[in-house]
């Protein structure tokens, strides 16, 4: 496993489980609308028609609905009340594409090698304890040939918004992830890894605050 630069908040699964309870009742109105393009963009990357697709760290199942209808598609996530919400929008939308969600550890997911088409983790790693431990699930369960795409937030290199994101990063515990986070978590994990290649990394609306990145699994 890669090892996590010294600049990162510590968060731990029970400060992530107890704040997306909280989140969970009001999580669709305070970010559906910052984060849909986003959603769309990892969604449209990662869709994989006649594949199947992992996507961690599901939430309520926002992105569900943008994802090829001939994908189909496994969610998971470590928070099971906004699984439940997930779970909601399957039946009211009526999304016979997805083949399951399910409670489960990013860092630890209970799937076989190379079992996926692709896999999708949305906003995840600026919530997870350890991102490299987590890329390593994503690599290990993706197919060769298939990819990783993230849609993450990374943090400003200096002015306003650093200062606000470092007043921020001091409350990460309770908010439920880093508003601190710099790409060298992504850049140093893909360089030290032989099978990981990167074959995008692109800015996102609204004002590109965040990024898009696909990475290749090779042989």
């Amino acid at each position: 496993m890669g090892s996590q630069p010294q600049t990162l908040a510590p968060i731990e699964n029970a400060h992530i489980e107890a704040a997306y309870a909280r989140w969970a009742p009001v999580y669709d109105f305070t970010f559906e609308l910052v984060m849909r393009q986003g959603r769309r963009a990892a969604a449209a990357a990662a869709s994989r028609p006649g594949g199947t697709v992992l996507d961690v760290g599901v939430g309520t199942g926002l992105e569900l609905p943008m994802f090829d209808h001939d994908t189909r598609l496994v969610g998971v996530d470590l928070s099971e009340p906004m699984l439940r919400r997930a779970a909601v929008r399957v039946r009211r939308e009526r999304l016979g594409n997805i083949d399951g969600l399910a409670v489960m550890d990013a860092m630890r997911l209970a799937f076989p090698d190379g079992c996926f088409d692709a896999a999708v983790a949305p906003y995840v790693l600026t919530v997870v304890p350890d991102p490299a431990a987590t890329l390593d699930e994503l690599l290990r369960v993706v197919k060769p040939g298939g990819e990783i795409v993230l849609v993450n937030h990374v943090g400003a290199e200096g002015g306003p918004l650093a200062a606000i994101e470092a007043w921020l990063g001091r409350r990460s515990a309770s908010l439920g992830w880093r508003p601190q986070f710099p790409w060298a978590i992504i850049g140093e994990w893909i360089a030290t890894r032989d099978r990981a290649h990167l074959i995008e990394r692109r800015a996102i609306a609204p004002l590109g605050l965040f990024t898009l990145a696909r990475i290749l699994r090779t042989a």
